[in-house]
């Protein structure tokens, strides 16, 4: 500024010393000397105050940019934080529907074990409801010793001694079996089952014209049954036979009492889909 001032009043001095002036044109030259200073000098304040601002701007700006950095920074933290956490929580939804869906079968299993073992129940009570209103029916033979009834390998078993039934070594009923077998027919027929009419013998051997072998006596003697239960009106269909002989023996065959036990007619009274229901073990 004191340089301008200078320039100024040496300008002044030079028209002052090399021409005559007038005092107007000097005062006017004087006045735009101090304009010109004024200007600049109201320029230079000018330049300076926005300049300070521009700083100050700038000193803003980058706070303000710092600020974002942090904020930037902060959320890459929290961004990462998150993905971890989504990593973590997909594993344990994963494990929640791995152990959900194991869960599930174990509970279906369940229920199928409980399931069978329901059937498993109801047909053990209709089987021994059944056991129950044969035994009472067949109170009075049981009683005499010419029947008995009994559950051997899961299948009820009506059971008559062939002393009852047959001469030794014949297959034609004694009139006295005739009546057991009448009695018994009519039981049969309020049973809605399939029934096998099994014969069986002692260990003694046979060996007549007719009968080769105790396989054949035995065979024989349950065709005779089963034609005699038919006339009683016992359904055919319901019925069955078959001939073992000595070969299923219910007792020793070493003494009397033991052979006496083993010559027999059974009628087994065969079981219905229900009744052959396994028991789950529960594994």
């Amino acid at each position: 500024m004191r340089t301008m001032d200078s320039r100024i009043a040496m300008t002044c001095v030079a028209l002052l010393a090399t021409a005559c002036v007038s005092q107007g044109k000097y005062d006017d030259a004087l006045k735009s000397a101090n304009d010109a200073r004024i200007a600049m000098q109201r320029t230079s304040a000018e330049k300076a105050t926005a300049e300070r601002e521009c700083e100050a701007q700038a000193a803003r700006l980058t706070t303000r940019a710092a600020a974002l950095q942090a904020t930037v920074d902060n959320q890459a933290v929290a961004n990462s934080e998150l993905r971890q956490a989504l990593k973590e929580t997909g594993k344990n939804a994963d494990q929640l529907l791995s152990e959900k869906g194991s869960l599930s079968a174990e509970l279906m299993q369940s229920r199928v074990r409980l399931e069978e073992l329901r059937r498993a129940q109801a047909a053990t009570d209709a089987r021994a409801a059944l056991y129950r209103q044969l035994a009472v029916k067949m109170q009075r033979m049981i009683g005499a010793g010419e029947a008995s009834i009994s559950i051997r390998d899961g299948r009820m078993i009506l059971a008559m001694p062939n002393d009852v039934l047959f001469d030794s070594g014949r297959t034609e009923i004694k009139k006295k079996g005739q009546a057991v077998l009448e009695e018994m027919a009519g039981i049969l027929k309020t049973v809605p089952r399939q029934f096998q009419v099994a014969g069986h013998t002692d260990t003694v051997p046979i060996n007549t014209e007719r009968f080769r072998s105790n396989w054949d006596l035995s065979t024989a003697r349950a065709v005779e049954v089963i034609r005699f239960f038919i006339a009683q009106g016992v359904p055919p269909t319901a019925l069955s036979g078959a001939g073992f002989g000595e070969y299923n023996p219910v007792a020793s065959n070493d003494d009397e009492n033991g052979r006496r036990r083993n010559r027999r007619i059974e009628i087994v009274l065969q079981p219905h889909i229900d009744e052959l229901v396994s028991v789950p073990n529960g594994n």
